[in-house]
């Protein structure tokens, strides 16, 4: 009865043992391969967050050169202007002044406007040049809003985009962490179990000599004790017959 306890009570924990074992080996495996994907996830979020950095610094010096070039042109355009309009101003009083002393001396040269017309000569040119200034820089001030506006924008949705990538890598790096430390303790598990398991077989090894073996040796002795009888009986039987005769 007590083989008979032991042995079952030895073949149930070994089974609970491999069982148990098998499926922290799988936990282990499990473990590990989403170790190795939040690490890859990990890298990726890294580099993309060093991307979007090179990025916005490329933007940045791109666009404080563009905003250089466009002030200094703004500023160069703002200059010709008050300089072409300073010499509308002086030409025409010029002229206004010698068609005054021309018309003293000459009348008949009233009709003569000369190099003040504004459609031609000399102040026509430079009403020509004062409009070519104005336009250029009304053309490089909408430039400017709109590359500044381009950039701000650029920079609003990487800055965002960075931030975002930044929070999803540092509660991967805790998920990980966490992963790794949970890895751990089902390693230990996982020993403390094939200890177990390594301490039932060997009482196993214990139990088979002095249960399984004996008892297999007990059948045979049964057998060989009845096999005896068996023999005295028909030598019981010979003799008997021996003396009736």
């Amino acid at each position: 009865a007590w083989c008979d306890e032991q042995l079952k009570a030895n073949k149930l924990k070994r089974g609970k043992k491999t069982a148990q074992a098998s499926q922290l080996s799988a936990d282990i495996d499990t473990f590990s391969a989403e170790i190795a994907d939040m690490g890859a996830t990990i890298d990726k979020l890294v580099n993309q967050q060093a991307d979007l950095t090179k990025a916005m610094q490329e933007a940045t010096a791109q666009r404080e050169a563009e905003h250089a070039e466009n002030t200094a042109t703004i500023a160069d355009a703002a200059a010709g202007i008050e300089a072409v309009q300073r010499a509308i101003v002086v030409l025409k009083e010029f002229y206004s002044s010698q068609s005054s002393s021309l018309l003293q001396q000459v009348p008949e040269m009233a009709a003569y406007k000369g190099m003040q017309s504004s459609k031609g000569g000399v102040i026509g040119m430079l009403e020509v040049i004062e409009t070519d200034f104005s336009r250029l820089k009304a053309d490089t001030e909408a430039g400017e809003k709109a590359a500044a506006e381009e950039y701000e924008g650029f920079m609003e949705d990487a800055k965002g985009s960075k931030l975002k990538k930044h929070e999803a890598e540092v509660q991967l790096r805790l998920d990980k962490d966490q992963a790794e430390f949970e890895r751990g303790q089902t390693k230990k598990d996982l020993r403390a179990t094939e200890e177990e398991l390594a301490r039932a077989n060997k009482y196993f090894e214990y139990l088979k000599p002095n249960c399984l073996e004996v008892h297999v040796n007990w059948e045979e002795r049964v057998a060989r004790r009845k096999e005896e009888i068996e023999a005295l009986k028909q030598a019981y039987a010979i003799l008997d017959q021996k003396s009736v005769g």
